[in-house]
């Protein structure tokens, strides 16, 4: 399989030559891991329920935890989910791996569609699939959202969607994603949204495809699922506590693929996930830190206010150079626009994720903020 290199090995390489201003100490928004403690009561019971690591762990996670997950789902989108509606996994990057690998198998030649930039795990899994892909493309005159006119998507497979955006940060509405679920019983493709950022957000509350499932009257969630992941929602990444849910049909053989893979989390795991899952304030807390730290971009770089997640797409113009000599003169570094994309489509951009406190998110674009001025007179 020919992968191509991961975009923070390609930024390492970009910058290996480069000696930093030393007279700033570095700071590194290139990666979208929350900077901030677990909440300790996850943590207190992680803890405090290492006694279950004596005992193997279900496939399908156990009853705790998927019940805290269908109750998140309830709370958050108004939707009830069926045990056989949702299966709790190992963090959503494996079973946007494996999951193509899974539902494509018995095609001759598939295909994947997916947003172009996107989450290079997308391009993974289709290459690990054999599947053609069709780009999605995002670009500012299509407000950074898919074209749901593209005459391919007739040939698609699976479609993927990532809504909230990363790196774009926009989402879908309901009416937009009823739009694509409605294709996907049209042409007969299975559409996945990925809406690991679904937590993120300024004002508007970003809608889940299970929301616009029911809406256009698929009940069933025909051709249609759902991933969502505990790591940005409750700063707990390291909990790798995600779910798959939606089309009971697929899910059914999905979870028997899992048996063989054995991705199921640890017990401990599962307990302290349980109840991130099941609280919301501590959600809300971070959301807040998050929605100062896209102000602070606002009012100092300029730029319109993020509506979903905790990144910034920002527009440089040639993002390597950017990113080079942002790095050389301010000791920054971001994620170049281009390392995301293809076919050129990212390259005016780059990405800047804030995802530290708001006094170190505040300094930080200060200092690009510095730097564009300096590179602009």
């Amino acid at each position: 399989m020919n992968f191509k290199p991961y975009p923070f090995e390609r930024l390492a390489e970009l910058l290996k030559d480069i000696v930093p201003n030393e007279s700033f100490s570095p700071s590194v928004l290139t990666i979208g891991e929350p900077q901030f403690e677990t909440p300790m009561f996850i943590q207190d019971e992680l803890k405090n329920s290492t006694s279950l690591l004596k005992k193997y762990p279900k496939t399908a996670g156990e009853n705790y935890l998927r019940d805290a997950q269908k109750g998140f789902v309830s709370r958050r989108f108004g939707v009830e989910l069926k045990d056989s509606e949702i299966i709790p996994t190992f963090g959503t990057r494996e079973v946007l791996f494996n999951f193509p690998q899974f539902l494509l198998f018995d095609i001759k030649e598939p295909t994947i569609a997916f947003p172009n930039p996107f989450y290079q795990i997308y391009e993974g899994s289709a290459i690990a699939s054999r599947a053609n892909i069709i780009h999605l493309n995002l670009t500012k005159e299509g407000d950074f959202k898919p074209d749901v006119t593209d005459s391919r998507l007739k040939d698609a497979d699976l479609v993927i969607l990532n809504s909230p955006s990363n790196p774009t940060t926009t989402f879908l509405d309901l009416q937009e994603l009823s739009r694509w679920v409605e294709l996907a019983l049209k042409y007969d493709f299975i559409l996945l949204n990925d809406e690991c950022y679904s937590e993120i957000y300024s004002d508007d509350i970003p809608p889940s495809v299970l929301e616009a499932s029911l809406h256009v009257g698929n009940k069933n969630f025909k051709n249609i699922v759902a991933i969502n992941s505990i790591s940005k929602r409750s700063s707990a990444p390291g909990l790798r506590s995600g779910f798959i849910a939606g089309d009971e049909k697929i899910l059914s053989g999905y979870l028997k693929y899992r048996t063989y893979v054995g991705a199921a989390s640890p017990l401990p795991l599962q307990r302290a996930a349980s109840l991130a899952w099941g609280d919301d304030k501590h959600v809300e807390a971070a959301r807040a830190v998050y929605r100062k730290n896209l102000e602070l971009a606002r009012d100092i770089l300029g730029v319109e206010k993020s509506s979903s997640t905790f990144y910034v797409w920002l527009e440089v113009g040639d993002d390597l150079e950017f990113t080079q000599k942002l790095f050389e003169k301010k000791n920054v570094k971001v994620l170049p626009g281009s390392y995301l994309g293809r076919e050129g489509i990212g390259s005016a951009y780059v990405r800047i994720a804030l995802v530290e406190n708001s006094e170190k998110t505040k300094e930080a674009l200060k200092r690009i903020s510095d730097f564009i001025k300096e590179t602009n007179r």
